[in-house]
């Protein structure tokens, strides 16, 4: 049997492999893991895979009440295509060929490679015609009064994701043309026969791995983080009712029907005051709500697992009752009572944690029908309209504005997997 201690080692081995990258920390995985690492089931034909290149939730475990539960290691690839045209037919061959290797390698799950490819508006700008008018895709901007990120502009951006370190790995050299096979399965060609890479991001999500990698700026030097979160902030995320269908976050027609869109920000976070000045209740008082809070919803040491598969907003009250009454407001409070369209979230969230640059991180990894819908999200998260109130300030005593800095923005077209690999505004071959 494995001691917990030499789990823990592996686990912090592998991340910070995945954090590093390239052939040298595949190598190390290879050589320390049992047996080079885990197996991965092998993949399929592409044509025999969802249409939705976001369609995860069915190849991803749930937990005990049945949450889908997120990939634990997650690498994002900010790609540019030189020069200023339109991409060639054989740019379009390349990233097709390289893609469906990709499916064909590994199994489509968590134990094997889970991964989608979005268009930005800046690429879309290549060619004179424009995108559907029923797909939303604006350029990047703030969102808030109270934030000035970077607006990116790649022309597109890779999302890898699996429960094992080294298959993001070996992907991802396979992708970048540093080796000409991955999983048994040979590549005919790479993604950088037509990209640059601009920027590499990686993260992680799961229980232990926040804790084990707590040793960064942003967290204080005490160790706070507790073994059993999933995310830096102590609690999970992504309760089923919480999260839109992926029905819901569907284009439902044109060309790009059965695409989606996708926001994608890195913020910053700033966890000294979270843990240094607020308890266990407050923290359950600003991450969900008060009423959360004086109830005991969350007994000390929990991460929201006794809250089943909903975050329990009906018991908590309107954001402005609970301003006056209580003078704070939780974030999940703002976002059930405003982010909504039929009592439905607007967003899926698959978002996970960094140490990239040395900073505890989060890439906020959005899925959405429009830019719109995650627009909508964020002000209500910002909770402007509560600042009325004298004891709510802009980012005090307002969810978790106080601890989280919003550091890039970016917006992307995921197609449908017919058309990912660099598709025109009208969906049609050239």
């Amino acid at each position: 049997m494995v001691s917990k201690d030499t789990e823990r080692s592996r686990r912090e081995f592998v991340k910070a492999a995945v954090a590093i990258g390239g052939a040298s920390a595949l190598s190390a995985c290879t050589d320390r893991l049992p047996g080079g690492g885990p197996d991965a089931p092998s993949g399929s034909d592409p044509a025999s895979r969802p249409a939705r290149q976001y369609a995860w939730d069915g190849a991803l475990p749930t937990d005990d009440a049945g949450n889908v539960r997120n990939a634990r290691h997650h690498v994002l690839l900010l790609l540019d295509l030189p020069g200023d045209g339109t991409p060639s037919a054989g740019d379009r061959e390349a990233v097709g060929t390289v893609l469906d290797d990709l499916d064909r390698a590994y199994e489509w799950s968590a134990d094997g490679l889970l991964f989608t490819v979005g268009y930005s508006p800046f690429y879309f700008d290549r060619f004179d015609a424009d995108l559907p008018g029923n797909v939303d895709l604006p350029e990047p901007e703030a969102l808030s009064s109270f934030e000035d990120p970077v607006l990116e502009d790649p022309d597109a951006v890779l999302h890898l994701a699996s429960d094992h370190g080294p298959v993001v790995l070996a992907a991802e050299e396979a992708l970048r043309g540093n080796r000409e096979e991955a999983n048994g399965q040979s590549f005919g060609a790479a993604l950088t026969d037509a990209f640059e890479v601009r920027d590499r991001r990686t993260g992680f999500v799961g229980t232990g791995l926040p804790a084990q990698h707590q040793d960064v700026e942003g967290v204080p030097d005490d160790e706070p983080v507790s073994e059993d979160a999933p995310l830096y902030m102590g609690f999970k995320s992504g309760f089923k009712k919480n999260q839109a269908t992926e029905d819901r976050v569907a284009i439902s027609q044109g060309a790009f029907a059965d695409g989606t869109t996708q926001h994608v920000s890195k913020l910053r976070l700033r966890l000294e005051d979270w843990y240094g000045e607020q308890d266990h209740e407050n923290r359950v008082a600003e991450m969900f709500c008060p009423a959360h809070a004086e109830e005991g919803k969350i007994p000390e040491g929990g991460t929201g697992e006794s809250l089943g598969t909903d975050s329990g907003m009906d018991d908590c009250q309107d954001p402005s009752e609970s301003a006056r009454e209580h003078g704070r407001v939780g974030h999940s409070q703002k976002m059930a009572t405003d982010a909504r369209e039929d009592d439905s979230p607007l967003i899926i969230r698959r978002d996970f944690d960094s140490t990239d640059d040395g900073q505890a991180t989060l890439h906020f990894v959005a899925l959405h029908e429009a830019i719109a819908d995650f627009a909508e999200t964020r002000k209500a998260m910002n909770g402007e309209e509560l600042t009325e109130n004298p004891a709510i300030r802009q980012r005090v005593n307002n969810g978790i504005l106080e601890y989280t800095f919003v550091r890039r923005r970016g917006n992307y077209l995921l197609p449908p997997r017919s058309l990912r690999a660099l598709p025109t505004p009208t969906g049609a071959g050239e």
